[in-house]
């Protein structure tokens, strides 16, 4: 009988899918890539550098969008002739994040490592 507690190691092509997957979940928030690298980090090298890439991404990003939030909140009741120009900060850290995620994904499917151009790196 084979322990169920032994994973194999991801074939090259399924590393690839996986951290891919993981730039592609940045759409929707850091979860997807925080699960792919916590089932996969152990299976698949690429994976587990592409997936911490991502996850450290999102995190920046959440951090970056929350901060916009609240920012855009204080100025918006200091500035209120400003509102119109600073409500969009928000949106723009969201259109980058979704940006360069896709970019993450596209570059991963090919093999090719991503490096994210503004990442501050949480996860080791």
């Amino acid at each position: 009988m084979s322990n169920p507690a032994q994973q194999q190691n991801l074939s090259s092509s399924d590393d690839q899918q996986w951290a891919s997957f993981a730039h592609l979940g940045g759409i929707i928030g850091p979860l997807p890539s925080l699960i792919i690298w916590l089932v996969f980090k152990d299976r698949g090298p690429f994976t587990n550098v592409e997936a911490k890439e991502a996850l450290n991404f999102q995190i920046t990003a959440t951090i970056a969008y929350v901060a916009t939030v609240i920012v855009t909140s204080l100025l918006s009741s200091i500035l209120w002739f400003l509102v119109f120009l600073i409500s969009f900060a928000p949106l723009i850290v969201w259109v980058f994040a979704i940006i360069w995620s896709i970019m993450g994904f596209q570059k991963s499917r090919e093999g090719a490592p991503y490096r994210y151009p503004i990442n501050l790196r949480f996860i080791k």
